[in-house]
């Protein structure tokens, strides 16, 4: 019997190393590839630094577009620090305007980050764009996989599309009239260029693309969702955007609250950039 055990001890220690040996060429191969992968994915490049907002900002480059983060003064500690991620990023924006919810972000401890990917309005072109920022973004400077998403018109377009896409990396939503349906603003004929399609190609394909489309995913991951949005708002209408996207979002189980702002438009104004109770959800969630 003792004889029997041994033998049986002696094969399956020939097949385990057996198996060993042919699992490690494997194992090496799917190393290698994940290695080759990280450094053939872009790098982001410190163009400068200077003060702004009570904290430092440094300039960046990725893939050829320029890019940004401010970053509290001071050491970002040992865990992971939170985010906010601005869109659109053009020239000028974020601007003086945003001083008081950029100040608020970095007394919480949370970095604010951007770039400009051009008018994509939500492609797929500037959602990957998106997805690879994101990842050096986190990977370089130690910040959340989840970011706190902050779009301001047109730039709902943008991290929504990417947010459908990525649920799991977002942390919650607030918003700035924001613009939430292609045919509300651009206009599917003005959109379709950045999507590389015809303006019936895109419209024929619209649920694919539309961020007031793709809502379930992040319902499905429970993130909360705040706007604010004037209801004399004749760029990007309040009915059409933040209204339509909360009764969306909460028929599919999502929580989401609109600030409505009385006799306001699409204006840079105090009681949109002013709003204590906008930043406590933004740096809280609450």
């Amino acid at each position: 019997m003792a004889h029997k055990h041994s033998r049986r001890r002696v094969l399956l220690g020939a097949t385990c190393a057996l198996f060993g040996a042919q699992l490690a060429p494997s194992l090496s191969r799917r190393a290698a590839r994940a290695a080759e992968a990280a450094a053939e994915s872009p790098h982001i490049q410190t163009v400068d630094t200077s003060d702004a907002f009570g904290g430092k900002r440094t300039n960046l480059q990725f893939a050829g577009h320029a890019a940004f983060i401010i970053r509290p003064a001071g050491d970002a500690g040992a865990e992971p620090q939170k985010w906010v991620w601005f869109a659109p990023t053009f020239p000028g924006l974020p601007g003086p305007r945003h001083d008081f919810i950029i100040r608020h972000a970095l007394q919480a401890g949370m970095a604010f980050a951007g770039i400009n990917v051009g008018e994509s309005y939500g492609s797929p072109a500037g959602v990957k764009l998106y997805a690879d920022f994101h990842d050096a973004l986190v990977g370089q400077f130690h910040l959340a996989a989840k970011a706190v998403l902050l779009p301001q018109s047109r730039g709902g377009l943008m991290l929504y599309n990417w947010a459908a896409d990525y649920p799991k990396q977002v942390e919650r939503i607030a918003g700035i009239y924001t613009v939430c349906d292609l045919r509300s603003y651009p206009g599917l004929d003005n959109a379709a260029p950045a999507y590389g399609l015809s303006e019936k190609q895109l419209s024929d394909d619209l649920a694919r693309y539309n961020p007031i489309d793709r809502l379930s995913p992040l319902a499905h991951a429970g993130i909360p969702i705040l706007h604010i949005h004037g209801d004399n708002d004749h760029v990007v209408p309040l009915e059409k955007n933040s209204a339509e996207l909360a009764r969306r979002y909460r028929a599919l189980g999502g929580t989401m609250q609109v600030i409505v702002v009385p006799g306001k438009g699409h204006e840079e104004v105090d009681e949109f950039f002013i709003s204590n109770r906008f930043v406590t959800f933004l740096t809280t969630g609450k």
